[in-house]
């Protein structure tokens, strides 16, 4: 019987240099090509059966025996879920849950960050300017505050439970995940959003990128924010408006806000946000931490032996919604 063949795609990151080898070495019921480029992966694709990577439509074209697609990321860059590869019967998997914790641990960062107000502290150190803020109210006391996680996977989950030890009153939404979470006061369906943001002293985005939540923090629902609330994003860039956040910080509804996405990355060097002293800007690194790669790699593995042994893989996505 002929081996099921897996398809590594390019543009080929230099941490799975070796993966091709490793996966035959641990799954020797597989074939592993790594085509280098887009004309050699087209041709791989006519008899492969499985594929990691991004398959774009031109390339999709070629896949007709296709069964199963390991998605690299948590959550792909727009467009990985075109409309042909959502009609295709191939099965999805991404990489949700593989940085939970770096992704966790950089949200607090931020949390805490404009609790304290340390975006302006670092602008006063940038310029040798000693001028302490001894105003009760330039601090967000956590042990007192509300939090509104938008998602409750894996991250908002972690985030949760977080925020919990310093005392935060956390309440969470999530289209798909209901009942007790640890940390959480309470998790509600997606559609109570409006109904928690006027409530919630910390708005914070974990959700990802699909049909549903694309420009979900716009400027009707921030007008909806409690005034002086912070917004924290660390989904994907966009759930959020910039253009509407940074109107609602220039009219002062706003007490801050932390970016990690953006809803065109790079952010654009003109863009207001960059000057305003009330937000912190991280680049797209909240996922940045030890083990990553080894990680991803676990989970193509794992479930490169389920799809030989004919088992259910891991981490499906619905296509249509994109997670």
């Amino acid at each position: 019987m002929k081996k099921p063949t897996l398809v590594l795609l390019p543009p080929h990151d230099p941490d799975t240099d070796g993966w091709r080898d490793r996966l035959e070495r641990a799954v020797p019921e597989l074939v592993v090509l790594r085509p280098r480029t887009r004309q050699e992966a087209a041709h791989a694709l006519e008899e492969a059966d499985a594929a990691y990577g991004t398959l774009p439509a031109d390339l999709l074209e070629h896949a007709g025996r296709l069964r199963w697609l390991q998605a690299p990321q948590a959550g792909p860059p727009p467009g990985f879920y075109h409309p042909a590869l959502v009609a295709h019967p191939v099965r999805v998997t991404n990489m949700r849950d593989t940085y939970t914790d770096h992704v966790a641990a950089h949200t607090l960062a931020l949390v805490l960050a404009l609790a304290r107000d340390l975006p302006r502290y670092v602008r006063d150190q940038a310029g040798a300017r000693w001028e302490p803020d001894w105003d009760p109210g330039s601090v967000l006391s956590l042990g007192e505050a509300g939090a509104l996680v938008v998602g409750v996977g894996a991250v908002g989950a972690e985030v949760g439970r977080l925020l919990a030890a310093f005392g935060t009153r956390v309440t969470g939404v999530d289209a798909r995940r209901g009942g007790p979470v640890p940390g959480f006061a309470e998790v509600l369906p997606a559609d109570a959003l409006d109904r928690l943001l006027p409530e919630a002293d910390l708005v914070i985005l974990t959700v990802p990128h699909t049909p549903a939540t694309e420009g979900l923090l716009d400027a009707r629902r921030l007008a909806l924010a409690k005034p002086g609330a912070y917004v924290v994003n660390i989904g994907r860039g966009p759930t959020v408006r910039l253009d509407d956040l940074a109107a609602a910080l220039a009219e002062g509804r706003l007490a801050g806000a932390a970016l990690d996405v953006f809803e065109t990355e790079p952010l654009p060097a003109d863009h207001p946000l960059w000057e305003r002293p009330d937000v912190l800007i991280t680049p797209h690194v909240a996922g940045v931490g030890p083990h990553a790669e080894e990680r991803r790699f676990a989970v193509l593995l794992e479930n490169a032996r389920r799809f030989v042994g004919g088992q259910e893989l891991i981490n499906l996505v619905d296509k249509s919604e994109w997670y």
